[in-house]
């Protein structure tokens, strides 16, 4: 990783153009790392790539960077979103910043019975991806978007996106933890067979899904149910997991 600060930038981006930086993002290049004219910086949008800038100009409020010339031409990364339950804040806020870094197109929020919060702050949430771009190298932010219940994602969902479904639960509910009729396949076969293409990872709230969203889920033809092991997975480390094994299956690891 560079030495370099790397700034996430609304403007479109081109050789000899200058772009303003106000509130946060000039305090942190002034104010706490103390950079003024001069000074070397990166900056990408999501759609330009990623150029080489310096500060030709700062005040303790605003600087102006020149764009020197493009470093890395744009990427994009592989069309996999993740669905997750809202966890407390700081889970969420991991959870976020770690499906950043491991490559996530999009982030959907999803409000299911046993949701431990019905509501998010979308905003916060974007910043946190932000940073995480920032720092992580990557060429764009996923967007967090909007949280929805998910009755209506599951009713408007495109059919051409498999959703693969962590399923922690097995059939049998009068046993420990649904016991072992039932059970999804482990989740590296099932991307074995599941092809390539768009898809989605959803997991659940910390109490799992409900008996009813589970049947719903195993009975639509683009759910695919995978297990993530023998162990019970806190949710966060459950969309690691699963972000993890899709990548190095069916991802971007294996360029």
């Amino acid at each position: 990783m560079s030495a370099t600060p790397r700034l996430y930038v609304a403007p479109d981006l081109a050789e000899g153009a200058e772009v303003s930086i106000e509130g946060d993002q000039a305090h942190y290049l002034t104010r706490v790392l103390r950079l003024g004219a001069g000074a070397p910086v990166r900056v990408f949008n999501g759609r330009d790539g990623e150029f080489d800038a310096t500060i030709a100009s700062a005040t303790k409020t605003s600087l102006r960077l020149c764009l020197t010339g493009r470093v890395r031409l744009q990427q994009a990364v592989p069309d996999l979103w993740l669905l997750f339950a809202p966890l407390k804040k700081a889970r969420t806020d991991f959870l976020i910043e770690k499906a950043t870094e491991l490559g996530a197109a999009e982030i959907h929020p999803v409000i299911t019975e046993r949701s431990d919060a019905d509501t998010v702050r979308v905003d916060r949430l974007q910043r946190i991806a932000i940073e995480a771009a920032e720092q992580t190298e990557r060429l764009d932010v996923p967007p967090v978007r909007e949280a929805a219940k998910l009755g209506a994602i599951l009713a408007s969902w495109n059919p051409e996106r498999v959703l693969i479904y962590a399923d922690e639960a097995g059939d049998e509910g009068e046993k420990p933890w649904g016991g072992e009729a039932g059970r999804a396949k482990p989740m590296a076969d099932v991307l074995k067979d599941a092809g390539k293409g768009s898809a989605a990872i959803l997991v659940g709230p910390e109490g799992g899904f409900s008996p009813g969203e589970r049947q719903r889920l195993r009975n639509l033809p683009f759910v695919r149910p995978v297990g993530l092991g023998p162990r019970i997975l806190r949710a966060e480390t459950a969309a690691v997991a699963a972000l993890t094994l899709w990548q190095a299956i069916s991802g971007d690891w294996k360029a």
